[in-house]
């Protein structure tokens, strides 16, 4: 009797250890009994303002990525200007530095580890057959020395074939945001033409390799930028939709680098026309996202800026789990 007892206790136990469903509270279908996350969980529309927006100077119209170390918010612009610009938390530039041994075809993304600066030179819009897609490697310590070492990581995605030219904005082959994780680096594409984003990976070495695709996600807008803690499995990527409404698409709670296995959460922003490219963040509350100049005479007349966000009410209770 205490064998059959014993039995069917570990057999309840382990039933109720493996229940699954959305573990989320401040989803619409929380499941109070869930312990395992099954990347059910589905939110309410929610449009987020800005705690502010402060214009950027006219050195970076162009700004198109945005880390976050050494107390400064650092960002460049996606075309000829090598120079990397630290920037305070209202937007005024306090620091440059230029990297003069590389040239900028188009940077559209920057990037950190705790030992490297990353600059995706992978821009790919206009045409979409480049075959010169890189990604620059740059120690940190370097860096501030103003003497850099660079590493070039070059690629090509590995389900292109065809590499005749498209009509600008409609390949599927352009990237602007990418993370780096222990030993690779995550690209997120900007899909011209179906608005979703594509995964791939790199091993993080210098040379020449092929980004392998992993999975599609449909974030019904174009990904520009992308922030990751590694240690709280948070990404928060940052883009706008083809008729220039910026939004967030927060992934969390997900197992190891498989991004999509957890929450999945996009955010509209309050800001029309913007054409967002940049995000960073210090602590994963609280969020620093960078527009491009869009100046569309006499109907569109938007500057350059720099916005702070608070997503203390959306994700705090995770990250202090």
């Amino acid at each position: 009797m205490l064998k059959t007892f014993f039995f069917f206790f570990i057999v309840v136990s382990t039933a109720n250890s493996q229940v699954s469903g959305c573990t989320d509270s401040l989803a619409k279908n929380y499941d109070s009994n869930a312990v395992q996350n099954n990347g059910s969980c589905i939110y309410e529309n929610l449009k987020l303002k800005p705690e502010y927006s402060v214009q950027l100077s006219d050195s970076i119209k162009e700004t198109s990525g945005l880390i976050a170390f050494d107390n400064l918010l650092w960002t460049h612009n996606d075309d000829h200007d090598k120079t990397i610009y630290g920037l305070d938390t209202l937007g005024k530039i306090r620091k440059k530095i230029v990297l003069n041994a590389v040239t900028n075809h188009d940077w559209e993304e920057i990037s950190q580890d705790s030992t490297y600066i990353y600059i995706g030179d992978f821009g790919n819009n206009y045409s979409g057959n480049r075959s010169d897609l890189k990604i620059l490697k740059i120690e940190k310590k370097s860096f501030f020395d103003e003497k850099p070492k660079i590493e070039t990581i070059s690629f090509t995605y590995s389900n292109q074939t065809d590499f005749s030219a498209s009509k600008p904005n409609k390949t599927d082959f352009d990237c602007e945001a990418f993370i780096v994780s222990k030993d690779s680096i995550y690209l997120f594409t900007k899909q011209w033409n179906s608005s979703k984003t594509s995964i791939y990976s790199l091993e993080n070495k210098e040379g020449k390799q092929t980004a392998k695709f992993i999975t599609s996600l449909d974030t019904k807008g174009l990904i520009t930028g992308a922030t990751y803690l590694e240690n709280k499995n948070l990404i928060v990527l940052c883009g706008y939709s083809k008729i220039g409404k910026p939004f967030l698409f927060l992934l969390y709670d997900f197992k190891n680098q498989d991004f999509l296995s957890g929450n999945k959460r996009r955010i509209d922003l309050k800001l029309p026309f913007h054409q967002i490219e940049g995000i960073a963040t210090k602590d994963g509350l609280h969020y620093f996202l960078t527009n491009e100049s869009l100046v569309r005479k006499p109907i569109l007349n938007v500057m350059q800026q720099i916005h702070y966000f608070d997503l203390s009410n959306l994700i705090k209770n995770y990250l202090q789990k």
